[in-house]
């Protein structure tokens, strides 16, 4: 018959005992005595009158079993009146009515769970960077008001550890609520919980961390977690060899990072320990947490010394690794860091050299993600910025890969932008006007023209408009532009019309260019389009002769 304590108690009472049965049978018999009489008082015979005033302490075991097995007939979310026996039960003396209410409680937080659109692992990647684990459930609100939390939180302090796990576990999930979370903070639940995280059980630890993860999701939450020591503890959980212990304490310190106030606490660890466990983590065989290593790395990076420190710690190579991956969750936080690392002008070179541009050719060939393309396009307009750079960009397929994102029919507009963006700053360079020029193709062309003409979005319209005007008119080029004069003719009156200075120098930039082509010349003759191009002519010089009429003399 089970004694309603816990194993560790029940140690310590043997031991006891064993002490007791060593000393002089007098002494034995006077302690003896004084039990009894202990015993017959009726105080320590009460019962907690919260516990008394709902049920008799022979039954809480029956009750707390038929409670748990009465959850599979009972709509969600529960009616209020149902949730208040468990509060009962949890302030129970007796360890079993303990582990079967706890038990329950859980079974209770986390069912139904395939309903909502969390998946079985609790995991949401918010887009912000931050990630949020949870179980949904009977409203978590409702287990906060019925005086609930408190004993869970004493729970967490038991000698038993199934007791210990199960009231984590409860405390993981309430935690994915704001309001639950600034109870459990008020309530002083971080520090045993931070304890737990230290366990040696892995399903205590494992909930703990997930229930530290939790906390992290609120800014106020995540301030009181740091101030009580947790960053630390996050950082040499990334070496546990448990895989979802290391995952939690990474999205942990993922989310913590995204307020740069707690970056000197992060990177103050001696010898750079955070960093160098991160890059361990992105070599991990586990996919999710290589990339959640990954993208703690790039929020970290936001700051130059740590992107010095990463480059010294040889961040390239598993950087490379999870780019060449051809897992698109790993590949996405790995060039986001890529992106972010070539920011920085002291970086590029070696990056360059460990063949980074070719790398990312090769994805611009293989994904049509936004954020790939996004990312990958920072990347080559930074890299580019040297001789180098530009002798990569064409001993590799990233102009190949911009050209196929900018007829892509999956592209988004934004997407477009940037991809025109540094097409238009490739053009700057006489090496790359030539090598873009030699992959074009009619429907490159065509999509250019087409977005030149959209002057709903002016940006897209002038860049797509500058890489037609810096093409030089080869037989090739004339070729593929010919059968569009029509249309670029329109949009480059659209230009001479415009008010902003810088579209009636594109389009005579333009003009001045096609006209090197004979056919182009004659289609323009007499055309409304040259008439513009006077009309601005006359302006332009009747605005140079006013100027010079008012130009003040030289001052002696």
């Amino acid at each position: 018959m089970a004694t309603g304590i816990c194993e560790k108690c029940a140690q310590l009472l043997k031991d006891f005992v064993a002490y007791v049965k060593r000393l002089p049978s007098e002494l034995v018999q006077k302690i003896t005595e004084c039990i009894k009489n202990l015993s017959r008082c009726s105080c320590l015979r009460k019962k907690r009158a919260t516990v008394a005033s709902y049920i008799s302490e022979q039954h809480e075991r029956q009750a707390a079993r038929a409670l748990l097995n009465h959850l599979d007939t009972v709509d969600y979310p529960l009616p209020f009146a149902l949730l208040e026996p468990y509060k009962a039960l949890l302030l129970s003396n007796d360890m079993e009515v303990q582990r079967i209410t706890t038990r329950s409680l859980v079974h209770l937080l986390v069912k139904n769970k395939g309903m909502y659109t969390q998946t079985h692992t609790h995991t949401h990647a918010l887009s912000q960077g931050l990630t949020l684990y949870y179980c949904l459930p009977v409203s978590k609100e409702q287990v906060i008001e019925t005086g609930m939390l408190m004993p869970l939180l004493e729970m967490l302090q038991s000698g038993d550890p199934t007791v210990q796990c199960n009231s984590c576990q409860c405390v993981a999930s309430l935690a994915s609520s704001d309001s639950n979370r600034e109870a459990i903070v008020s309530a002083e639940g971080v520090i045993p919980l931070l304890v737990l995280a230290k366990s040696y059980d892995p399903q205590v630890q494992q909930n703990a961390v997930w229930a530290l993860l939790n906390l992290t999701q609120s800014e106020r939450t995540m301030g009181v977690l740091c101030q009580e020591g947790a960053i630390p503890v996050l950082a040499l959980l990334l070496q546990s060899s448990n895989y979802e212990v290391q995952f939690y304490s990474c999205s942990a310190l993922s989310n913590i990072a995204t307020v740069p106030d707690h970056h000197p606490k992060m990177l103050g660890m001696g010898e750079c320990f955070l960093l160098k466990s991160l890059l361990t983590l992105m070599s991990s065989s586990v996919q999710k947490n290589a990339s959640q290593a990954c993208r703690c790395l790039q929020i970290l990076s936001g700051n130059v010394v740590t992107q010095e420190q990463l480059m010294y710690l040889n961040c390239v190579l598993p950087l490379k690794a999870l780019l060449c991956s051809a897992t698109p969750t790993l590949t996405e936080p790995a060039i986001a860091l890529l992106s972010e690392l070539a920011t920085h002008q002291p970086n590029r070179e070696g990056l360059v050299n460990e063949g980074l541009i070719q790398v990312i050719g090769q994805l611009l060939l293989c994904y049509r993600s936004s954020s790939i393309i996004n990312h990958s396009v920072v990347t080559i307009t930074n890299l580019s910025s040297t001789s180098e750079g530009q002798k990569a960009v064409m001993d590799s397929e990233c102009v190949t890969g911009l050209l196929k994102a900018l007829v892509s029919s999956v592209t988004r507009e934004e997407t477009i932008l940037c991809v025109t963006s540094c097409l238009h700053h490739l053009t700057s360079w006489d090496l790359l006007q030539s090598h873009l020029a030699t992959k074009m193709t009619p429907e490159h062309v065509s999509s250019l023209v087409k977005f030149s003409a959209q002057m709903d979005n002016l940006e897209l319209s002038y860049r797509s408009a500058s890489i037609i005007s810096k093409l030089k008119m080869n037989e090739h080029v004339i070729q593929l532009l010919t059968p569009h004069y029509a249309a670029i003719s329109e949009y480059l009156l659209m230009y001479l019309k415009n008010q902003e200075v810088r579209f009636q120098q594109l389009s005579i930039v333009t003009l001045c260019n096609l006209k090197k082509d004979g056919e182009f010349s004659v289609l323009m003759s007499g055309s409304v389009l040259e008439k513009q191009l006077k009309r601005v002519h006359a302006q332009t010089e009747q605005t140079r002769q006013l100027l010079q009429a008012i130009q003040m003399p030289p001052s002696s």
